[in-house]
């Protein structure tokens, strides 16, 4: 479905672990003209974050003031907090042209498609789930039972891979951030977005 908009909303998802921040990470450093949204979330602030940068951190009362008043593209609850969306803060990101990633899991990318169905969804997965868990202990950030937490619901999470438009399996980090790239590139080459990008060049091209 053609967007509305200059710039292309993006979904990306993939099971904690998979590598999907490092992927964003290199896309934004290779690539112009792309962002991640900034969410709303619940959680504490962790060391070296800032607010409005990382997250916007706000109290549970406000999160679900936000939430009866329609705010959030999808919300949802991970890990005993809330996270969500700002519909506005995306829309005007797209109408000045600029493309906008959303990080959120497969029930938030739900919730999104029924909003803006012209999104372009890419699911993360890792190589094996021995190399998943290999990666989760690697952090050093959690006890066991929180990994095994995370693995339980990775097997969950990853079976939704089918419902997305494009699936990258991260094994070596290069080809697949390679690979991600790709697609933000191919989809700005696509006639109906491009045609609004660079409607002064076609028209100038086409005058006789």
């Amino acid at each position: 479905m053609k967007s509305p908009y200059s710039g292309q909303l993006y979904i990306f998802s993939a099971p904690s672990g998979a590598g999907k921040t490092s992927l964003v990470e290199a896309l934004l450093k290779s690539t112009d003209g792309i962002a991640v949204s900034v969410s709303h979330t619940t959680r504490t602030m962790r060391p070296g974050e800032e607010n409005g940068v990382h997250y916007h951190f706000v109290d549970t009362t406000a999160f679900e003031q936000m939430v009866e008043a329609g705010a959030f593209l999808e919300d949802a609850k991970v890990f005993d907090n809330y996270y969500g969306t700002s519909q506005q803060a995306v829309e005007d990101q797209l109408r000045e042209g600029e493309d906008v990633i959303l990080e959120i899991d497969w029930q938030g990318a739900q919730q999104v498609r029924k909003l803006m169905p012209y999104a372009i969804s890419v699911f993360i997965l890792p190589p094996s789930r021995d190399a998943l868990e290999q990666r989760l202990n690697a952090r050093g950030q959690d006890s066991a039972d929180i990994i095994a937490r995370r693995m339980l619901d990775a097997t969950s999470d990853m079976a939704h891979y089918v419902e997305f438009d494009y699936l990258i399996i991260n094994d070596d980090f290069n080809e697949a951030a390679q690979q991600l790239r790709s697609i933000v590139l191919a989809q700005r080459q696509r006639i109906e977005v491009l045609s609004q990008r660079e409607q002064a060049t076609l028209a100038g091209l086409l005058e006789s």
